[in-house]
């Protein structure tokens, strides 16, 4: 603790003499206890906060990800989880920015290697990360300046005053002679020490030479640990081996089931659901074993194993439970976490269609949710177990599971943007999918990978999955689901400004929903009028336009969809403001607005805040419509649109054109264009350079105003609209 101190910034708040402390050790020393011990003493040090994440290089299952770790670290820092960034290099950019001028302490536990490590640093003075490891990690003190303390065993008169801690209440006083004996058999590792005085302190009339007996006496039933030396490696695994062989039978499997879980921390209800328990009796079992010292409560109902004790009871599961035990033990919780996740999946959207499921088995009793915000905290608890579970299931064979799991979430990751469990469990979804020849399952997961691929702006990805989803859905006759993915395949067509395909796409969508006949016609016919009449704005067609929102915007209200009327708004403002209806155009926005902002839907209030501002614009208002485009660029940047945030740049740029501001201008439409162009949006690009090209005009940099309009003319080459013809035929007159 005075070493870690030492470490410290004054009270003046001088700089801290290292910004990383790696405490290395072997397993069970206290690297863990010492951290946290340390920093809660040093609260006050931080006054910004403190971050952890169990980084669980040492166990059983897959450790933590530096892309999960990070998501965890901006969520704690109160980004939304749909705006952190799908990948590891924007993520922790992101959260190296929010810790600039920040002071806080950053524990990293349980690290494996460097490569864990380094994305997670914070690069900023004032900063300080703590990192437990077994290993030295050299590369951090190498390369990084950190500091190590290493921990051994505890002396032996430390490791005697740990055992008389324990027992002192429980048991009469015991000779130290015989103490130094346990603290020597148990090699004076804290774990170890903290569990035999455990199983003394609970056997108060046991003489303490019956215990030692016992303990000497306890084989070696394992050998999976490799913690450091030979006796060090005894001391645990014989330590363990005879607390574990003191529960009682039921408390014993209870524990070795546990270690069948696939995520490394769970709750009460998935526990119960594994070994097939009753939730009192859960209860009282993880009582046992929390008062046993071999499992750790570490929130209210969530408990996690020390790793060393999860190998240990992975192992005895292996040794001691028959095959089929294990087997049904899994499913049974594979099964909790299927019928938990299609219970959230009807919060997030009780639009979707049902997945047929099996039913649970006995002794599994799946959760219901009361609403969305309930379902929503269940996910951020389980999510790492959601990802392990279809892992697990994969690995298992069991592939119904396997790709019912991430096909049930898709609502789930597409609300929270959470791409890299999307990828990752879509990925296992369909290859189970095909394992199995289950060609609706394989739909099902073609499907969401391809809004995935939409919407991280994959769209070439996304159009060659949703390609194959849709040939499955003939093949099957599955009608319904063959509409809603050429509507897919069309909002794709639409983003690329690929208005033609988009439109056929659109519109053969329609005749099947006509086809398919009342409800789905008159539930899904406003919703393709809506898409339809964004093609006829986007190609110019004006009239068209406005006659296909309005029956869209009929629909929607018959049906009381407000997201779609909403959406309707905000095209017919587009509509009346080229129509030169500025004021209409701008009660039709404000309506659109106030639905958004009822709804508390900020989605819908960043995107349409975009024609809002546009409409501002058209009333001679470009001061309110720069407030505009920077509350949507804020919503869509918390929201993890980047394509929409670079929109709202662009529009920006035209106000301050407006308001004659031209550097100004030039600035966001830069911006603007190095974001689409960094996306591969041609349409987009194109326009943001062609408004840069305009205000640079104005400053006078008239070359590098015609370089710019070169670049925007090539990539609308292609583009048959009479929108892209008329861009064209105005960059070209400019450049004559």
């Amino acid at each position: 603790m005075e070493r870690l101190n030492a470490i410290l910034t004054g009270n003046a708040g001088e700089p801290l003499v290292v910004s990383i402390c790696v405490i290395a050790g072997t397993a069970g020393a206290g690297k863990t206890s010492l951290a946290l011990r340390w920093s809660h003493q040093v609260h006050a040090y931080f006054p910004d906060g403190q971050l952890y994440v169990n980084l669980r290089g040492y166990d059983p299952g897959t450790p933590v990800t530096a892309q999960e770790a990070l998501h965890r670290f901006l969520a704690a820092l109160h980004v939304p989880a749909a705006a952190i960034p799908a990948d590891t290099e924007s993520a922790g950019a992101l959260y190296r920015s929010l810790l600039a001028g920040r002071r806080m302490l950053i524990v990293l536990d349980n690290a494996a290697t460097v490569g864990q490590v380094r994305p997670l640093l914070p690069g900023t003075a004032g900063c300080l990360v703590i990192v437990t490891s077994r290993s030295r990690l050299s590369g951090l003190a190498v390369r990084d300046g950190a500091h190590r303390l290493t921990l051994g065993t505890l002396p032996e008169p430390e490791a005697v005053a740990l055992l008389r801690t324990v027992t002192a209440e429980y048991r009469p006083e015991d000779d130290t002679d015989k103490l130094i004996d346990l603290a020597r058999l148990c090699a004076r590792l804290p774990l170890a020490l903290r569990i035999a005085a455990e199983r003394a302190a609970s056997r108060p009339h046991m003489s303490l030479d019956d215990l030692i007996r016992d303990l000497r006496d306890e084989s070696c039933l394992w050998d999976a640990l490799t913690v450091g030396d030979d006796e060090e490696a005894d001391a645990v695994r014989t330590v363990f081996a005879w607390s574990y062989r003191a529960l009682p039978a039921e408390a014993a499997r209870f524990f070795r089931l546990l270690g069948l879980h696939p995520g490394a921390e769970f709750g009460t209800a998935a526990a119960g659901a594994l070994a097939g328990l009753s939730t009192s009796r859960t209860q009282h079992l993880l009582d046992v074993l929390v008062g046993a010292h071999l499992l750790m409560q570490t929130a209210p109902d969530r408990f996690e194993f020390h790793d060393l004790l999860r190998a240990y009871a992975v192992d005895q599961a292996q040794h001691e439970e028959p095959p089929e035990s294990r087997d049904a033990a899994l499913r049974r919780a594979l099964s909790w976490y299927v019928h938990a996740a299609d219970a959230a999946r009807t919060r997030f959207k009780a639009s979707e269609p049902p997945l047929p499921l099996d039913p649970p088995p006995d002794g599994v009793t799946p959760p219901t949710f009361a609403d969305y915000d309930a379902a929503l905290r269940w996910y951020e608890l389980e999510h790492g177990n959601l990802l392990a579970a279809a892992q697990a299931a994969e690995k298992a064979g069991v592939d119904r599971v396997a790709w019912q799991l991430p096909a049930l979430l898709r609502p789930l990751h597409a609300r929270l943007n959470a791409f890299d469990e999307w990828f990752t469990m879509g990925e296992i979804g369909l290859r189970a999918a095909r394992r199995e020849g289950d060609r609706a399952g394989q739909a099902e997961l073609l499907t969401s990978l391809g809004k995935a691929c939409t919407q991280s702006q994959r769209l070439a990805e996304a159009a060659e999955h949703h390609e194959g989803a849709l040939a499955l859905r003939r093949e099957l006759g599955d009608r319904l689901s063959e509409g809603l993915t050429l509507n897919a395949i069309g909002l794709i067509r639409l983003r690329a400004h690929q208005l033609d395909a988009a439109e056929g796409q659109f519109t053969e969508a329609l005749a099947v929903f006509q086809d398919l006949g009342s409800p789905l016609h008159q539930q899904w016919e406003p919703t393709l009028l809506s898409n339809l009449a964004t093609v006829s704005y986007e190609a110019g067609r004006l009239d068209e336009a406005l006659d296909r929102v309005q029956r869209a915007l009929t629909g929607h209200r018959e049906r009381g969809d407000r997201g779609g009327e909403g959406n309707a708004l905000h095209l017919l403002s587009a509509v009346r403001r080229e129509r030169g209806e500025a004021p209409d155009a701008m009660r039709s926005a404000q309506h659109a607005l106030d639905i958004a902002r009822h709804h508390r839907n900020r989605s819908w209030e960043g995107f349409w805040l975009l024609e809002l501002g546009r409409a501002q614009q058209a009333c001679g208002e470009p001061g309110d419509a720069l407030v505009s485009y920077q509350r949507s660029a804020v919503l869509h940047r918390r929201l993890g649109d980047r394509s929409r945030e670079a929109r709202a740049w662009h529009h920006t740029g035209e106000a301050y054109r407006q308001l004659r501001r031209h550097e100004d201008a030039a600035a966001f439409h830069r911006r603007a264009a190095a974001t689409h162009r960094e996306l591969n949006d041609r349409w987009l690009t194109a326009l943001a350079l062609d408004g840069l090209a305009t205000a640079l005009q104005e400053t006078g940099t008239d070359e590098a105003a015609r370089r710019h309009w070169a670049d925007a003319l090539a990539l609308l080459d292609g583009f048959g609209d009479a929108r892209a013809a008329g861009i064209r035929a105005r960059i070209t007159q400019a450049l004559e």
